[in-house]
């Protein structure tokens, strides 16, 4: 049988990064509310255009998480404005023997209150954060308890992705079908190695019977669900969806196959300051770990219910470069268009933009190729301010996504933008305020969030504060 070839795919398919580069305190619910930043600085680009249609317009109603910095929104928020890292060198494996030894590895976890004991102890950590972080979510949106029975379940559906699966799990399973046989292998191994289990186990838990399945595109995997999630909502098939992404590869067969890769940092002797986006100095990406999930509903039915409403979810847009495993393109065209058709389903105009949150993985090739193709649509970039969530909490793979999203409503809803660390040597070529250091106060008005994964998959989400 002759081989599959493709002009794209070279004869290096991974080719190194580092050596070629193509170039919030819960509302009150007797009434609609919704949560105005407290910034103080004059915007002067118009608002955004809405969506008329209240079964159309989707909204922000409630955020979950798991991460390097504990399961509370407001607290990761805080942590991030500090400028705070969360990498540290990885104990839960001997690490001594990888050229990384250092990750944004989650310490001290626990479910309890979330997943009873029994099942807490067999579950993947990817699973386990995406039950944690969904139910959190729920409750952060007002519905915990009695009210989560007045949903009709059958309108609410859960979409939560990962980009690995259950990697302990299958990792797990291997070993033992290598050491003891099959007959060793837990009836488990399949169900929680799937990528499909976390969005099934969760709606299990709370009884959603609306749309529920798992997108995995790699680190893009959080904004897909987000506009997959939206997209049944303004298609009149979900009143509600839970959304988002989840992620625990931080073990050994997942750090040795991105050493293998070449696409980590080795700053072993600082690790704090190995993620770096935009820095001339950046030598690979940090691997982290988490989960981070929107409840995003229509606007009519968080009317109806009197939903504490933290943000809108005005559009987004997916697309796939169709050039390389791993290399961005060198046109950036991809991304560029990806962009374009997110800002034209949200309704707004390139000028409406004011923040980015950035893909910024602090890989050689991708950071000024994202930044090669945002200027392809912004043609002034004085009023727009960038950062890179990942600067502290390392790159979450599948989950990236979502807790960058929270980042995004968190800085609309504050008027705060956290800061990008580790910015010693910039890149010239940025030519953006990248939040150097220091948090900046900001009114967001139109907020973009970037992320792109392995296999050229793009995707771009839109969000600003809730107008009426």
């Amino acid at each position: 049988m002759q081989a599959l070839q493709s002009p794209s795919i070279r004869a290096s398919p991974l080719s190194p990064f580092h050596k070629k580069s193509h170039n919030a305190t819960k509302p009150p619910t007797k009434k609609i509310s919704f949560i105005t930043a407290s910034s103080t600085n004059n915007s002067t680009v118009t608002a955004p255009k809405r969506e008329k249609d209240p079964k159309k317009r989707v909204v922000i109603t409630g955020m979950g998480l798991v991460s390097v910095f504990g399961n509370d929104v407001d607290a990761y928020y805080d942590k991030l404005l500090a400028g705070e890292s969360g990498i540290g060198p990885i104990d839960r494996f001997d690490a001594s023997k990888f050229p990384t030894r250092f990750a944004g590895q989650i310490r001290g976890f626990g479910a309890q209150g979330y997943i009873d004991g029994k099942n807490d102890r067999r579950l993947d950590d990817c699973l386990r954060y995406c039950i944690v972080a969904g139910k959190k979510s729920l409750e952060h949106a007002d519905l915990g308890g009695d009210n989560l029975s007045k949903v009709d379940k059958e309108r609410a559906g859960v979409l939560v992705g990962t980009g690995m699966g259950g990697l302990t799990v299958f990792s797990d399973g291997v070993q033992a079908l290598i050491e003891k046989g099959h007959r060793k292998i837990t009836p488990f191994f399949i169900p929680y190695a799937i990528t499909n289990m976390g969005s099934a186990l969760l709606a299990m838990e709370i009884g959603f019977m609306g749309p529920n399945y798992s997108i995995s595109t790699a680190c893009a995997t959080s904004n897909y669900c987000f506009y997959a999630a939206a997209n049944h909502i303004r298609r009149g098939e979900a009143d509600l969806m839970i959304a988002g992404g989840t992620e625990a590869a931080i073990i050994p067969i997942g750090l040795g196959g991105f050493v293998a890769c070449r696409a980590l940092s080795q700053r072993n002797d600082d690790p704090q300051t190995a993620s770096r986006p935009w820095d001339r100095d950046r030598d690979g990406f940090v691997m982290g770990e988490g989960a981070g999930v929107l409840v995003m509903e229509s606007l009519e039915h968080a009317m109806k219910r009197g939903a504490p409403i933290i943000a809108e979810y005005l559009g987004g847009a997916v697309n796939c470069d169709a050039y390389h495993m791993t290399d961005p393109r060198a046109d950036g065209l991809g991304v560029s268009s990806c962009i374009e058709r997110s800002l034209e389903d949200a309704g707004v105009s390139p000028e409406e933009v004011n923040y980015i949150n950035a893909h910024a993985t602090s890989t050689l090739a991708g950071d000024l190729a994202e930044i090669n193709a945002i200027k392809k649509v912004f043609k002034d970039t004085s009023e727009i301010k960038i950062n890179a969530t990942k600067s502290m909490i390392g790159h979450c793979l599948g989950a990236a996504g979502g807790l960058e999203a929270i980042a995004c409503a968190k800085a609309i809803t504050t008027g705060w933008l956290h800061p990008t660390i580790n910015q010693f040597n910039p890149e010239p070529s940025v030519e953006f305020d990248t939040v150097a250091n220091k948090k900046q106060q900001h009114e967001v008005n139109v907020a973009i969030s970037n992320s792109f994964g392995f296999g050229g998959h793009n995707s771009v989400v839109a969000f600003s504060a809730f107008k009426p």
